[in-house]
């Protein structure tokens, strides 16, 4: 049974969330501060399937917690948070976060965002064998890893997704709502100017290394594609 990491201080709400967790078939990890979700992880790393991260948590907040685990790791993330604000949504997701959830939450609603994250993980993965290569490009959805010729691009899961998805369909236009369902899921409730916000973060850091083969480009007022030069 694969396992999912649940790390809130608050041990009412992290029952309840194991209680549904195993529901859906996923093995529980406790965890009550910071320190202890990276040692929870650290011992369970072959199987964690999912982390559920509190932001509010002691020792090391879940934004620390989340930058240290993607050092080494692209598990799939899902925030956990009491403060509804966009500073601290983007940040999570800058630190790589793959989706936020705001309390007061509903566990049911903490339930579909779990399926949609897996569901979209483990299809893109299977998608072409979740390997793209084009000219200096190559994407392993497998390992989460992106490189331009011999170097290593550090990008978020949902970055590396977004890449992935164009890359895989080169010279397809694909709009805002296709992204959307295809990269966020169809469970996704926000706007749509979050692929927007996800295009540019995921261009300034492609630009980082030369690539003068290929490249995303926009459709003005339809959309992206990618694009082979």
């Amino acid at each position: 049974m694969s396992k999912i990491l649940i790390a809130d201080d608050n041990e009412q709400i992290a029952t309840l969330l194991a209680k549904f967790c195993v529901k859906e078939g996923l093995e529980p990890v406790l965890a009550s501060d910071g320190e202890m979700v990276l040692k929870q992880f650290a011992a369970h790393v072959n199987d964690i399937a999912m982390v559920l991260l509190d932001v509010m948590m002691p020792k090391l907040d879940g934004f620390q917690v989340c930058k240290l685990l993607r050092k080494d790791s692209m598990v799939p993330i899902i925030m956990i948070t009491a403060r509804d604000e966009d500073c601290d949504r983007i940040m999570g997701l800058d630190m790589g976060a793959d989706d936020y959830v705001v309390k007061p939450f509903s566990p049911t609603e903490v339930m579909a965002r779990i399926r949609a994250v897996l569901r979209r993980s483990k299809s893109l993965e299977t998608a072409a064998g979740g390997i793209v290569t084009i000219s200096n490009l190559f994407i392993d959805l497998n390992k989460y890893e992106v490189r331009i010729g011999p170097e290593r691009i550090r990008l978020t899961n949902r970055e590396i997704e977004l890449l992935y998805t164009l890359a895989n369909t080169p010279v397809r236009m694909f709009s805002r709502d296709e992204l959307l369902s295809l990269v966020w899921g169809d469970d996704y409730e926000g706007a749509d100017r979050v692929v927007d916000t996800h295009v540019k973060r995921l261009r300034a850091k492609l630009e980082q290394v030369p690539h003068p083969g290929w490249e995303v480009r926009t459709v003005w007022g339809k959309g992206y594609k990618f694009e082979v030069l």
